[in-house]
């Protein structure tokens, strides 16, 4: 006898896990099988195939074994009419609506809150049209034949000629493939891949105890994704990635960044979504000519926030790999993409992953809530020219799961591969494989010891707006204020920064010159200056370039006090440097404590030295 779990899905009750052996006969796991979904005597049946061929019927005399049904496999239900309607489901009130197309899946999260350009989508038809072909065609203007009819969005054949070959599916033309079958897709689950062992199993002690085929997560066969949740990455200026890169020029060490932006809707690819890059953000980092370290951000979620208001929100990462070639001709060596080296490391597929899972993508079709992720990474480094190249990937849903779960290590020596990690007392690590062609063209499968981490990635062409757009107004001047966090290479965030940078613009231009991403981070997440709550109303002019708005905020009693803190600042009192306090037998006078930050401060400091406010 060996137990074993058997998965069963049914259009009304979605997939359901049922607990049996081998050994029982068909009529007892029936029964069972009612008992899970609730059912009557009649009005089901069971299949073992999807085309409901292969009938399961009541037998004592047969078992499991007969059938060979084994661990894991999956059985099909299909309940007639009159058991639909009376079947206990929500009501049309409480169910969202969703299209024709998802009607058929077998689950829905009705309280999930997808992103806007996945409603967009949804409703879309998809299809894609083409015009009546004069040689081909033997029809009126009305009528449609083979070589004109509309193709779905999947269509293999029309994806291979565009130009350039459009290697991926999008994550909805993916949706509607696997919703396009006679079935409709009703036993369609998007269920995302668990590492771990089954919480809540009773018939052993936890690992390293033992384990059971219950709680046994199953072996991994490792597949390259054909569906991309991102078609296509933009830059909406070029003064964006140029902030970015102005750090590497002045220092020569690497750099990383968070992109702030919006998906929408990408029309280049059938059902295809684009991410919009309008800022990049830089965290806390220790940075060396090849390496960077990040650091913990206490200012994360007040930027994170303060960027929403705009409209803004994290949809990716970007980093360099730069090294001068040519500084006369300035020209980057090329590192990446060659026969010989890598695309991405294993080092940068983790942590890719790691920021996939921080950022998931939600959905109503995984009984999880979210698959995936639309979060991207991009890389900054040489081309085949020794030009500076942008190049953008995703790892595959599989890698998420492996690097959530703790499984995958890089290796210490070869960057392109990475190493499954094996079972020990502290974690039980299910066998990963992977499969490959040898010289004679045979399929060969490997164990993921090492492992190639091609197989976990998927290329998104990156590129900049071909006609440029200005979130932040800023961008088009050559002014600029400070980029958070490069203290160390002499840019500094601080109040004699923002007074120096406010003096380039006249009153008339006030919201260019709050039209700074930078700038509006450090007003957000500053607390030496009264605006840190009352930012809303600039926000808003910002997003919405609105004049009148902005003239609003300049007017606000808040921001007249930070004005005051400015013109304080442009002309202090100096003290008399031949003054000296008897008390303290320094010359200037006393230690004083600024009223701002409560520092206490060098007597011959004329401004605050920790938040440059002036001692007035």
């Amino acid at each position: 006898m060996s137990n074993i779990v058997i998965r069963i899905q049914s259009p009304e009750h979605g997939t359901k896990r049922l607990d049996t052996n081998t050994s029982e006969n068909m009529t007892a796991f029936l029964e069972k099988v009612q008992k899970l979904f609730g059912l009557g005597d009649t009005g089901w049946e069971l299949y073992q195939d999807r085309n409901k061929k292969s009938f399961l019927r009541a037998s004592r005399s047969k078992r499991l074994s007969d059938h060979n049904i084994k661990h894991g496999d999956m059985l099909y239900m299909e309940l007639s009419k009159k058991t639909k309607q009376t079947t206990s489901a929500p009501s049309v009130a409480d169910t969202p609506s969703v299209s024709s197309i998802e009607t058929g899946l077998a689950t829905l999260v009705s309280d999930v809150q997808e992103d806007e350009v996945d409603r967009l989508l949804r409703e879309e038809d998809g299809k894609i049209y083409r015009q009546r072909n004069e040689q081909l065609c033997r029809h009126g203007p009305q009528g449609k034949c083979l070589h004109c009819v509309p193709l779905e969005p999947y269509d293999k054949e029309f994806l291979n000629k565009c130009d350039p070959p459009i290697k991926f599916l999008s994550y909805h033309s993916y949706i509607r493939k696997l919703t396009g079958g006679v079935d409709k897709g009703k036993f369609v689950n998007l269920e995302n891949l668990s590492c771990k062992i089954k919480s809540g199993c009773k018939e052993h002690p936890p690992w390293p105890g033992g384990i059971c085929t219950k709680c046994q997560p199953n072996a991994v066969t490792l597949n390259r994704q054909e569906y991309r949740h991102v078609d296509n990455i933009m830059f909406e200026n070029p003064a964006v990635a140029d902030r970015f890169l102005n750090y590497w020029r002045y220092s020569g060490c690497q750099r990383l960044g968070i992109l702030f932006g919006r998906y929408e809707v990408f029309k280049d690819v059938p059902l295809g979504i684009r991410a919009r890059v309008a800022a990049i953000y830089e965290p806390p980092q220790q940075t060396t000519v090849n390496k960077i370290e990040l650091k913990p951000d206490p200012k994360e979620a007040v930027v994170t926030a303060a960027a929403e208001k705009m409209g803004l929100r994290p949809v990716g990462w970007i980093f360099t790999d730069l090294v001068a070639d040519d500084l006369s001709k300035g020209t980057v060596k090329n590192f990446r993409g060659n026969i010989d080296s890598h695309f991405l490391s294993a080092e940068e597929c983790i942590m890719a992953a790691d920021f996939q899972n921080r950022f998931p993508n939600p959905c109503r079709l995984s009984p999880d809530g979210h698959f995936g992720s639309k979060f991207v990474t991009v890389v900054v480094t040489g081309d085949n020219d020794n030009q500076i190249h942008f190049e953008g990937y995703q790892v595959s849903n599989q890698c998420m799961a492996l690097v959530r779960d703790d499984c995958l290590l890089p290796t210490k020596d070869v960057p392109q591969l990475g190493y499954i990690k094996e079972s020990s007392n502290e974690q039980y690590v299910p066998d990963v494989f992977y499969k490959d062609k040898d010289n004679y063209g045979n399929e060969v499968t490997h164990i993921a010891r090492p492992l190639p981490v091609e197989y976990l990635l998927v290329t998104i062409p990156a590129a900049f707006a071909s006609d440029f757009h200005y979130t932040f107004k800023s961008n088009i001047q050559l002014e600029s204020f400070p980029v958070e966090n490069r203290e160390h290479v002499g840019q500094t965030q601080d109040f004699a920064a923002l007074t120096k940078y406010l003096e380039k613009f006249p009153p008339q231009k006030f919201l260019e010159a709050m039209s700074d991403f930078h700038l509006l981070m450090f007003l957000a997440t500053s607390e030496m200056l009264p605006l840190k709550d009352k930012m809303d109303l600039l926000f808003e002019a910002v997003k919405n370039h609105d004049e009148q708005k902005a003239m609003e905020f300049k007017k606000t009693e808040e921001w007249a006090t930070v004005e005051e803190m400015m013109s304080a600042h442009e002309s202090p009192s100096l003290p008399s440097a031949a003054h000296t306090d008897e008390d303290s037998g320094q010359p200037g006078g006393a230690m004083w404590t600024c009223a701002h930050c409560t520092f206490i401060n060098r007597p011959t400091q004329v401004a605050c030295e920790m938040c440059s406010l002036p001692q007035s």
